[in-house]
């Protein structure tokens, strides 16, 4: 059966409860942005700014995958712990949550990821914010490419791990897996493409450094590839949804 995607109503969100997930969301991906950019920064720092070598990309793969285990843990019971426009994108395509509430999802999600970059910037005394940007020598089109296929990743196991009705006791370890599956991809596609997979967690940083000029890569890759992992796992594996209230872990 053809997955049903929910457009949904302003009355169900903003509803008490669908305003306490957008402050979930909001908090998590703050708190995921801020441990994810810092380390970066922190990274930079202690190595007198060099040039990323393959301990500091081991170290930051391990603090976003760290940090994101626990965000999601953390947001899951309160707003299903996305924090990540992409991760909402693909379960409104499966029918999980509806697309007016997914934008007020995105809106809170994007404003944690600038007022995480906008605190680091304050108390690290002014360091400056690394961007997303693909490699020199990638063309753009592989920027893309690279970050629908490393997302698609991410939100398929969101859905095998969590979303999916059948997941059983799964859905215990759904926090580990998603963070395992994010550090992964940015050992693989961190050299290349910055392995983001999130549009919030490219933005805070495009926004406070001031640098606008590739973030559309990070919107285009990730949407098509959360979206098609919705629309694979939802309609071909699961079969179809009834549109689910906002405050659900995911199902």
């Amino acid at each position: 059966m053809p997955v049903k995607i929910g457009l949904g109503s302003l009355g169900d969100s903003f509803s008490a409860g669908s305003l306490k997930s957008y402050l979930s969301e909001f908090i998590a991906t703050l708190l995921f942005v801020f441990a994810g950019v810092g380390s970066a920064i922190a990274f930079a720092k202690l190595t007198a700014d060099a040039a990323l070598d393959p301990a500091g990309l081991v170290a930051i793969a391990i603090a976003h995958a760290f940090a994101l285990f626990v965000g999601v843990a953390m947001a899951a019971n309160s707003s299903g712990g996305h924090l990540n426009p992409a991760v909402t994108f693909g379960l409104a395509m499966g029918g999980n949550i509806t697309i007016l509430t997914g934008i007020f999802y995105w809106i809170a999600q994007c404003l944690g990821s600038i007022v995480a970059c906008l605190l680091l910037q304050l108390v690290t005394g002014g360091e400056s914010i690394p961007t997303h940007g693909v490699a020199s020598g990638m063309s753009a089109f592989g920027g893309v490419v690279m970050e629908i296929v490393i997302t698609f990743a991410l939100v398929y196991t969101v859905y095998a791990t969590a979303a999916d009705p059948k997941k059983g006791s799964l859905g215990v370890i759904a926090p580990i897996a998603i963070g395992f599956i994010v550090g992964a991809n940015i050992l693989a596609a961190g050299p290349f493409s910055g392995g983001s997979m999130n549009p919030a967690r490219s933005l805070g940083p495009a926004v406070v450094a001031g640098d606008l000029s590739q973030i559309w890569i990070y919107w285009v890759g990730p949407l098509i590839g959360g979206g098609l992992a919705g629309f694979v796992y939802g309609g071909v594996f699961i079969g179809s949804y009834s549109p689910a209230p906002t405050s659900e872990d995911y199902a």
